[in-house]
């Protein structure tokens, strides 16, 4: 069984942040007005920038570099779903070009579903979503050959990014587009830092999406995750004062472990 290379209280806390999780997502659909998700300084950001794409009468584009399909596409597309709303309410072109066929796929279901959300269907451009290649520089070649003929004025990059972040962000740079990124690459946020007028840093994008999307699936896994890392940071720190206290007082050096049996409880002791 694969369960044999878990210790039953990892076993258990699996399953009891499952529960949480799926209790939260469930609150998010019954009550939504309860779950309230603060507004971070990035969502100005993205609102700002589709704004002054509209008012140059210039197009919008949004890319999710190299991301494959996941749930940080997923998260991803929380917010390509608004600014496709904004770029519909406003009848603004928006260019969505991609290096992931299958993530297009979505993509195209997203953007023609908010399209229809704001009853401009018959505006939506199937040919502005374009799949550009699979290879990472061709990819970032065709971005910025779409970019300097576009001249887009606003541009968005979200999600995984390698190398060729800074490609992508110095074109959109020199056409003079507000650029806001979002990356979960640790590695790729100084390059956007430096190009682009607003970075969401890591689980900032999750956070974004779900503000922007109200989807009880993410609002939901975004409460029950903050709250499995409180968690996590309460244990933390109740270890440490306990180890130090049994250093500071040597008669508590006799007190077992708790966490270290419970950890290596294994399943051959249920059955002797």
């Amino acid at each position: 069984m694969a369960t044999d290379h878990a210790a039953p209280v990892m076993l258990l806390s699996l399953l009891l942040l499952i529960a949480v999780l799926f209790q939260f997502i469930r609150r998010a659909q019954t009550s939504p007005d309860r779950l309230a998700i603060r507004r971070i300084p990035g969502i100005d950001a993205i609102e700002h920038s589709v704004g002054r794409a509209v008012e140059q009468g210039r197009p919008i584009m949004f890319t999710t570099g190299l991301t494959p399909l996941g749930p940080v596409l997923y998260a991803c597309m929380g917010v390509l779903s608004f600014v496709a709303r904004k770029a519909a309410l406003f009848r603004s072109r928006l260019i969505v070009p991609q290096s992931a066929p299958d993530a297009l796929a979505l993509i195209e279901d997203v953007v023609s579903e908010s399209y229809r959300l704001e009853h401009r269907s018959s505006s939506f451009d199937s040919t502005s979503l374009m799949y550009l290649s699979d290879e990472q520089f061709a990819f970032a070649s065709g971005y910025i050959g779409i970019t300097h003929r576009e001249q887009p004025g606003a541009a968005f990059l979200f999600g995984s990014f390698a190398a060729e972040s800074l490609i992508l962000s110095e074109a959109g740079q020199q056409v003079g587009a507000a650029q806001v990124a979002a990356s979960v690459s640790p590695e790729q946020v100084p390059f956007f830092v430096c190009t682009c007028d607003y970075t969401l840093i890591g689980e900032e994008l999750f956070s974004a999406s779900a503000y922007l999307s109200k989807e009880p699936v993410l609002v939901g896994s975004l409460y029950a995750q903050d709250r499995a890392k409180v968690g996590i940071m309460i244990l933390i720190v109740v270890g440490i004062l306990f180890e130090t206290m049994k250093q500071v007082v040597p008669s508590l050096r006799a007190i077992p472990d708790l966490v270290s049996l419970l950890i290596s409880f294994h399943w051959s002791a249920l059955t002797t």
